[in-house]
């Protein structure tokens, strides 16, 4: 393999003969690659070899790499039907390419390094990465083309469209391959790669709008409403406050509410208020509605609900129903909406706001 500089000077002499409008068509925008004659740089930046570069490329022994990367890549069947195992393969076929035109610039040796890049990610899961390595044997040609194939990874189909992404990949793989023809000087050869990528654009746009898109999941409604009521009587036996008192309907709505609290992540806050009817004294009927509160907020703690609560006896405020029934017991079921627990629930940062008297 030779890495002469005076090789990289003759064949910017070459180019000089060849024709501009082509090398004015790929749109080079590398100021050494339009360098031509004895003009030419030879130095790094045009392309020279350099130790790391020979350090990493160098000694490799083409054949063999290209015949172990084919079998790896064969080996791992289904798992290479994507970008990039399709890559991986096009970059094989780049290399198996120029060894043919027995290409000594040094482009087989960054061409394997990239499959075998490609490969080794696939067959551990790790370090798979759609950006395209810099080489120092290759140029940027038709930045235009470029734009719109990075522009189709970016689509929201490319993760459901297979021959999308092997179109785009091959498509990447061949620019990069134009360019290096193009470093060589040798224009034609990267003009006539270049018009294969650009002919084959459409197909990649064409696949994108073959696949469909992603279902958009629809946000799921919360189990968890705004503001929840508890019938003391369906809740609590009559007259009690206290967990022995607390009835099977009243346990198993608290019990669903335990389930359903478990299954978001946006409430901050629960606020308990118990209230009872206009019946009795007011130090009473505070009492009762502190204990069926604090009951509810203690049955739910025990329960593995961690969210911040409060519990407050709110007594006879706040009544749903007026009620003027003259019997006792009818006076008694009218009044039943206003023996409740209310528990509100804060979402988004928003937390229950402490009112007086109220126990935290």
């Amino acid at each position: 393999m030779k890495y002469s500089l005076i090789a990289i000077a003759l064949a910017a002499m070459v180019a000089g003969c060849s024709s501009s409008a082509t090398r004015d068509r790929l749109q080079i925008q590398d100021p050494t690659v339009l360098q031509t004659g004895f003009s030419a740089s030879q130095d790094q930046p045009s392309g020279a070899v350099t130790d790391a570069w020979i350090k990493t490329y160098g000694g490799a022994k083409n054949g063999a790499a290209l015949t172990s990367i084919q079998t790896r890549l064969n080996a791992l069947g289904e798992r290479k039907n994507n970008y990039f195992g399709d890559k991986a393969q096009c970059w094989v076929n780049a290399a198996r390419d120029e060894r043919s035109s027995h290409d000594g610039w040094g482009f087989v040796e960054e061409a394997l390094l990239e499959a075998n890049r490609l490969t080794t990610a696939l067959e551990t899961s790790q370090g798979l990465s759609v950006d395209n390595q810099e080489l120092r044997t290759s140029a940027v040609v038709r930045p235009d083309l470029w734009k719109l194939v990075l522009a189709a990874k970016t689509s929201p189909r490319f993760a459901q469209c297979p021959e999308a992404q092997r179109l785009t990949a091959c498509s990447e793989v061949e620019l990069i391959h134009a360019g290096h023809e193009a470093w060589t000087r040798d224009f034609d050869a990267s003009q006539r790669i270049v018009d294969g990528v650009e002919k084959g654009l459409p197909a990649i746009g064409a696949a994108l709008e073959a696949c469909t898109p992603p279902p958009v999941a629809a946000p799921l409604a919360s189990p968890i409403p705004e503001k929840m009521t508890l019938s003391a009587d369906a809740t609590f036996k009559f007259d009690r406050g206290d967990l022995a008192g607390m009835l099977p309907a009243g346990k198993g709505k608290l019990d669903q509410l335990v389930h359903d609290l478990k299954q978001v992540d946006d409430v901050t806050a629960i606020r308990i208020d118990g209230y009872t009817d206009r019946l009795g004294s007011d130090a009473y009927n505070r009492q009762l509605s502190t204990k069926r509160a604090q009951t509810v907020r203690r049955y739910l703690q025990s329960s593995g609900v961690t969210i911040p609560m409060t519990a407050t006896g709110m007594g006879k405020d706040n009544p749903l129903v007026q009620c003027s029934n003259r019997g006792h017991q009818a006076l008694v079921d009218c009044l039943a909406p206003n023996r409740r627990v209310e528990l509100d629930f804060a979402r988004g940062g928003k937390r229950a706001v402490a009112k007086p008297g109220q126990d935290q």
